[in-house]
């Protein structure tokens, strides 16, 4: 077998949970037990409580431009979305539980979500400093893991851009067809695109 180029033989990590693994092969789990406190150290965090609303979560988009704020992509406004699917179910199909075999991509891809840029289970604070736009499948691959631990940055919001994530054309269609909002989604954002502007 070739030897792994990318392995490092003096790598602190790998060799303490080698130590506590040969401590325990030699039937000392006391040792064991010593040795991983000592160089595994487990440091538990508190989680906090994720409590954003529709309305905060409009603010946030709002502000970041229905941007990608981890790749500068284009999103789309949540009712904007739903509307299509709405009136276009067989084009623009959506699942309740997002089942992907029945869910189009565009809820991936274009579905703008608010993630934590510090993970909450990583000690993040639940506040608008600390909440970005991101896709649903950025904020599926990101998961509780750092910036740094991915190799992500944040991408600069251009205060000029205009991109509204269609929510313009939403308003419009709404002002000419209410009965659209007789959908409990669609009216949810409809209130909160009406408390943000």
């Amino acid at each position: 077998m070739m030897p792994n180029s990318n392995a490092r033989d003096d790598d602190p990590t790998v060799t303490a949970v080698a130590a506590v693994c040969e401590a325990l092969s030699h039937g000392d789990e006391e040792t064991a037990a010593e040795l991983a406190a000592a160089e595994l150290p487990f440091e538990g965090i508190a989680a906090t409580k994720r409590a954003f609303s529709t309305t905060d979560a409009m603010k946030v988009f709002r502000r970041d431009r229905f941007r990608d704020r981890y790749f500068g992509t284009k999103l789309l406004f949540p009712g904007t979305l739903r509307l299509l699917s709405f009136l276009l179910p067989e084009q623009v199909p959506f699942h309740k539980n997002w089942k992907m075999s029945e869910c189009h991509e565009l809820y991936w891809t274009r579905f703008p979500t608010v993630d934590h840029v510090v993970p909450v289970a990583r000690g993040g604070a639940d506040a608008e400093h600390n909440w970005v736009t991101t896709s649903q499948r950025a904020n599926s691959a990101k998961s509780n893991w750092t910036l740094e631990e991915l190799e992500w940055s944040l991408v600069d919001v251009d205060d000029d851009d205009a991109w509204d994530g269609l929510l313009g054309w939403f308003m419009h269609y709404v002002d000419a067809d209410p009965t659209v909002l007789t959908d409990a989604y669609l009216r949810r954002w409809h209130r909160a695109a009406l408390a943000t502007t």
